[in-house]
């Protein structure tokens, strides 16, 4: 099979999603494109207690970033190539958009995009989602989650979709079966039920290398083809007779544009890769979740009981006229503390940690190709802490206090034998900056590389119905289409950006 009515490239969180919804009308056909393997057999991406075990490995892409001159330049950024994509090696903390991420999407041109059209299709999900059950709450992580009740005056939360919460600190709602600790992915809850159908084609270990954009003749010109490469080295062409969706994610989304010639005409030429649509805003507005951290000495570590390992945190407002979240917390049973021991901080033989991260950042990044293979790896800049006004440093250093406050309150308190990192002689705002700036992590989170926004906007790079300017037939569909980055984890917006794509795409067929 090379045609299909809709041929969707990327089966993760996204695609998977999209793919299985429109496979839904017996009277179409869908191709999905995954360039990597199955997951149905890989125990390490059914359990999510074992997400860390796929990052690193055989199925990430490990992109790097070019320097940073403001923040750490040694991040690793996971992308997977694997059916379910990133939600195979995340921890499916699972947030509702609150309504003021939303309320920004809209008034940054995202018509449509309000929380009274995109919560519904949070009840719609098929993903099940659970507050963590008393028998994977971990002892040590209840009482960090009582020493930031107590220090930062924080409700104590065990639900956080029933209503617009933007404060409040306990263990989280995660995409998982508690009874078999199998993760919620997009894979396993939508596409493998579907699989059996005979108008759903799921084409594995195939690469889209580039879209086929029809020249504009006269009339209106058909969709997009796609340029694909199999596991076996060879070359094919799929035809869409309606639609080609791209959900290959924030990195591999606007790559794949501009490797079409659909982007920036500089960087397109720059390339050599001849310009077919000049779309200034392919591959800008690279946001991510910068993530600090602080670290303790403890005398016996905590016991291993969780869910995931990252099962609870808080959210923080730093002013009490905010609608949404500053800092969102997260409370690790095992502590993630490469960047800080690459620093040349040695580690007591057990320590814990708190990772607070930048909600709402303000600064901006971009990625692009720099030539015309496919096989060359993207460039990356998240430009982290360079917004002008240098807020995004600010909410680290206040959320690096807030976390020490929470340290110093019991119960944890009396767990802790010493700070290790920032360490006690780091006290001035310079100080904590300049170190939490050369050790923060990214949390994954990267987006709006190709975002939405109003018909005006000459760097929207998609209308408010994720359709491409200037390109017919052809939309994208994934984390990349956020005008701004949500203020808690993205994952559960990301599924209801895909169950709004197809609704979308059918109400456009009929």
């Amino acid at each position: 099979m090379s045609e299909f009515d809709y041929v969707v490239i990327g089966g993760g969180t996204a695609g998977c999603i999209v793919a299985a919804r429109l496979a839904e009308d017996p009277d179409v056909t869908v191709g999905l494109v995954e360039w990597g393997p199955s997951d149905e057999h890989e125990p390490r991406a059914r359990s999510i207690r074992r997400w860390a075990e796929m990052l690193e490995g055989e199925y990430d892409l490990d992109y790097r970033s070019v320097p940073q001159a403001r923040g750490n330049s040694g991040i690793r950024q996971a992308r997977l190539r694997i059916l379910g994509g990133c939600s195979t090696a995340n921890t499916m903390i699972s947030w509702r958009p609150r309504v003021a991420d939303l309320r920004e999407w809209v008034g940054a041109g995202a018509e449509g995009w309000d929380a009274a059209a995109v919560h519904p299709y949070y009840d719609r999900l098929r993903a099940p989602i659970t507050p963590v059950p008393a028998q994977d709450q971990n002892p040590f992580v209840a009482d960090v989650v009582a020493s930031a009740s107590s220090a930062l005056g924080l409700p104590v939360r065990s639900r956080w979709n029933d209503d617009d919460i933007v404060e409040g600190t306990g263990f989280f709602e995660i995409g998982y079966d508690p009874a078999t600790n199998t993760r919620s992915s997009s894979s396993i809850c939508y596409l493998h039920p579907a699989m059996d159908r005979a108008n759903l084609r799921v084409l594995l270990r195939t690469r889209a290398l580039r879209l086929l954009v029809p020249a504009a003749p006269a009339g209106r010109p058909g969709p997009p083809g796609v340029l694909v490469r199999t596991a076996d080295g060879a070359t094919a062409e799929l035809t869409a007779r309606r639609e080609v969706i791209v959900c290959a994610g924030a990195i591999d989304s606007p790559r794949l544009l501009q490797l079409s010639g659909i982007g920036p005409a500089d960087v397109l030429g720059a390339a050599g890769v001849d310009v077919r649509v000049d779309l200034p805003g392919v591959g800008g507005n690279l946001m991510d979740h910068a993530e600090g951290i602080v670290v303790w000495e403890v005398a016996e570590p905590p016991p291993p009981v969780c869910a995931t390992g990252w099962d609870a945190g808080a959210l923080l407002r730093l002013s009490p006229q905010s609608d949404q979240p500053d800092v969102t917390m997260h409370f690790p049973v095992e502590a993630w503390v490469d960047h800080v021991v690459g620093h040349g901080v040695p580690m007591p033989a057990h320590y814990v940690a708190i990772a607070p991260n930048v909600a709402k950042p303000r600064s901006r990044g971009r990625v692009w190709i720099t030539g015309a293979d496919p096989d060359r790896r993207p460039a990356i800049d998240y430009r982290y802490f360079t917004d002008p006004a240098g807020a995004d440093e600010a909410v680290l250093v206040a959320a690096v206090r807030a976390a020490r406050r929470i340290g110093q309150s019991e119960p944890m308190a009396s767990l802790l034998r010493r700070e290790v990192f920032p360490g006690p002689a780091a006290t001035s705002d310079a100080d904590l900056s300049a170190l939490a700036r050369a050790t923060h992590q990214t949390v994954y989170h990267v987006s709006g590389t190709c975002r939405m926004g109003a018909d005006d906007d000459p760097l929207a790079v998609l209308d408010s119905r994720l359709r491409v300017r200037g390109v017919p037939g052809l939309r994208v569909a994934d984390a990349s289409a956020f005008p701004t980055i949500p203020s808690v984890n993205p994952v559960v917006t990301v599924m209801l950006t895909a169950e709004r794509a197809a609704d979308l795409i059918r109400q456009e067929r009929s």
